[in-house]
């Protein structure tokens, strides 16, 4: 098993941070886990754990419900659908912009990286 991160470690790497008390939003997570069967932390000590195939399916789900303001039927029916089929062509491009936003917010990290080496 590869690296686990708990909820509030996965709220903070979300963004889903209280804008008032800045304290991770973990009960957004705990109801998207109830609403998407996709969501299957592991508990340990009764606390809940992410593996990194977790992480990314949680952030598609966040990426498809605040930045594309799609609704949870429709993020379901997108998770649910084959890519491979012509009909889903519109949830294959969403998987895309969603895959084209990650590969640029990594892109500008490693970035940001290289810029503190060089100094």
């Amino acid at each position: 098993m590869g690296k686990l991160i708990n909820i509030s470690q996965l709220s903070t790497l979300l963004n889903l941070v209280s804008s008032r008390s800045k304290k991770p939003t973990n009960y957004i997570l705990r109801y998207w886990e109830k609403e998407f069967k996709q969501i299957k932390p592991v508990f340990l000590r009764n606390r809940r754990y992410y593996s990194e195939k977790q992480v990314n399916i949680i952030k598609l789900i966040k990426y498809l419900l605040k930045d594309k303001g799609m609704t949870i039927k429709g993020v379901k029916n997108i998770l649910k659908s084959n890519i491979n089929n012509l009909d889903d062509y519109n949830s294959y491009s969403l998987k895309a912009d969603y895959l084209k936003k990650d590969i640029k917010d990594k892109s500008k990290i490693i970035l940001e990286k290289i810029k503190r080496l060089k100094k």
